[in-house]
């Protein structure tokens, strides 16, 4: 592994990343686009590539255009949810609440390797790991972490209900529907106000920004138009821009199967109303 990142592989035109399996694991090793200064590489230790357990989803979008903005090599190990991967033991003693994205930097504190669940808490591990997208004074810091935590706790979760009472509910429940594009609707508009007078939610571009620009991307399968949010609209052309988070945006396993039949019985009981174990 190079002891800086160099270019990631280019996707394909059906947009699968062409990845390598190392010998240990199935998993893709990318290495981000970024580029350093040669004297600032020459004394830079070398970085093991962070392991990366992924699926595209806009949870898991969130860490890779953070991996690919601040330029850390890492192995994009799959996790099929819609196979039960998620479930294995061995993921779970990273991952105890059974959902990825997760990671595990072997260049953590001191040193040593550390494990991370919960992609807010990945996004701001890696942003004090690099001083990147996350600020170090407190005032900038919770100006960043209000938006995070909107995302986690709002955006994301509506989002989701929506997408699923619209799509994947054995019957059309009008209530349901209802409650929650209302509810994505109010929630883009509260984006749409935020940004009206800056360019990013914090301001400058930040981790809150990567957490949020997935959960927008399906805005026609949430029951929403683009264009009645056009400060919404402006923010997703200028992270789009940004070729960092669009190569993020694009990562794909290797091998990533197509949409999964979400009306088949077996593959419904793995993702929706699981219960304790």
């Amino acid at each position: 592994m190079a002891s800086r990142p160099t270019s990631s592989k280019a996707q394909s035109k059906s947009g699968k990343a062409k990845a390598r399996k190392p010998a240990r694991a199935k998993a893709a090793v990318r290495k981000s686009a970024a580029k350093k200064p040669a004297k600032a590489a020459a004394r830079a230790p070398a970085q093991k590539p962070i392991d990366l357990y992924y699926w595209s989803t806009p949870n898991g979008w969130k860490v890779t255009i953070m991996l690919e903005e601040c330029g850390l090599p890492y192995n994009v190990i799959p996790v099929n949810i819609s196979a039960g991967e998620q479930f294995k033991p061995d993921f779970l003693k990273i991952s105890p609440n059974n959902r990825m994205p997760a990671i595990v930097d072997p260049n953590g504190p001191g040193g040593k390797p550390i494990s991370v669940f919960e992609s807010g808490a990945i996004l701001q591990y890696l942003g004090r790991k690099t001083g990147k997208f996350y600020p170090a004074d407190e005032r900038g810091r919770v100006e960043v972490d209000q938006w995070l935590f909107w995302q986690m706790g709002g955006l994301g979760p509506m989002a989701g209900q929506a997408n699923h009472f619209r799509h994947y509910a054995p019957e059309p429940l009008d209530y349901a529907i209802n409650r929650y594009t209302d509810e994505v609707n109010r929630l883009f508009g509260v984006m749409n106000k935020r940004l009206a007078d800056r360019a990013f939610l914090a301001g400058k571009y930040s981790i809150a920004d990567m957490a949020c620009i997935g959960w927008t991307n399906p805005w026609e399968r949430l029951g929403q138009k683009l264009d009645d949010f056009p400060n919404l609209k402006r923010w997703r052309e200028a992270i789009y821009a940004r070729p960092a988070a669009k190569r993020g945006l694009a990562v794909r396993v290797a091998n990533e199967p197509p949409r999964p039949n979400m009306q088949d019985p077996a593959v419904r009981a793995v993702l929706f109303n699981q219960r304790a174990r």
